[in-house]
């Protein structure tokens, strides 16, 4: 009865409009824009990280339209300046004040277009934003727009013209995403759409700031009980202990792979959260917090091949209950 009553609601119904709507311009990576409308309920950032012309911009521009949200792009030059992205005092000779003039920060999404172009100080000018949703200028403090939330796309490292971002940035990043290439259908049914004007063209909004709030007062109250919490632990602890690993996940990881868990719960039309909600989001929050061992690197061990073992080798909650109830039943 729960199900029915949570996939009747007015914000589950919203949120299967706003996934659909995306789907009209990315074609092909459902399980991507999944992660993303789960990491915007769950008051989280996304960095998609890819070889460029694979739709990175569009999904983040096609999300913005279709939430109906305020969108703003960053393209991330060497020349873009701190200031250009918090906002900055401008001295006024006619009132002989000076006066805020807001970056690009304020707004609902921000789109940080090729972030890892962009100086090292230019790109740290958005970590108060992102963990506080607000900036300081001169001393003062500017709350951003709610809900506030960053898209950020980078090139993979080792680009012409790069700058590998910081562990303490990757860490306020919800979820990292790689599009990868299209199939040959897919890339044809691309083709097809772009004859006349661009898909994005025919996004409509199906969603409102009110409406994304109302999705996440939603999300927060989904139940997580304390065995799939310990289970939680249990998953980011292991990335601590592991040897092929030189720095696991932090705590922040893992509040953000609760909050995670229970947005996704949502989208699946759930009012709890089960153990698998947790193992879905668990790769795409916490592989890019991750620091491989010297080791792990010579013999070219990803993260994710890490992670996967993390997870089928850790013990299920409610597993062994379900064993010994089918046990007896038998």
């Amino acid at each position: 009865m729960a199900n029915e009553t949570m996939q009747e609601s007015a914000a589950y119904r919203a949120a299967q409009a706003l996934i659909a709507e995306v789907e009209k311009v990315v074609v092909g990576k459902h399980t991507e824009i999944v992660l993303l409308v789960t990491a915007m309920f769950a008051g989280g950032h996304v960095l998609i990280e890819d070889v460029p012309g694979v739709g990175k911009t569009s999904l983040a521009a096609a999300l913005a339209r279709a939430a109906g949200l305020d969108f703003r792009r960053a393209q991330f030059t060497p020349d873009v300046m701190a200031s250009d992205i918090t906002g900055f005092n401008l001295y006024n000779r006619s009132t002989e004040k000076f006066e805020f003039r807001e970056g690009l920060v304020m707004c609902n999404i921000l789109l940080a277009d090729e972030i890892n172009r962009a100086s090292p100080k230019t790109q740290s000018s958005l970590l108060e934003a992102m963990e506080e949703n607000r900036v300081t200028v001169d001393g003062t403090t500017y709350d951003v727009p709610d809900p506030f939330m960053v898209i950020a796309t980078q090139n993979p490292s080792g680009y012409v013209g790069t700058y590998p971002l910081p562990e303490a940035q990757l860490d306020r990043f919800a979820v990292r995403l790689s599009m990868g290439y299209p199939t040959e259908a897919e890339e044809v049914e691309i083709l097809e759409n772009r004859r006349g004007r661009n898909p994005i063209e025919r996004v409509a909004a199906v969603t409102n700031v009110d409406t994304i709030r109302e999705i996440r007062a939603a999300v927060s109250a989904v139940r997580l009980d304390t065995a799939v919490c310990r289970y939680i632990v249990h998953l980011v602890q292991a990335t601590r202990k592991n040897r092929s690993l030189s720095l696991g996940a932090s705590p922040r990881a893992s509040i953000m792979l609760m909050r995670l868990a229970q947005a996704y719960a949502f989208l699946r039309g759930r009012d709890f959260v089960i153990p698998d909600d947790v193992a879905f989001v668990f790769a795409p929050a916490v592989a890019h917090r991750l620091v491989l061992s010297q080791e792990a690197r010579l013999n070219r061990t990803s993260p994710k091949e890490i992670l996967a073992e993390i997870v089928r080798s850790a013990p299920v909650p409610y597993q062994a209950e379900a064993k010994e109830s089918a046990a007896k039943k038998a």
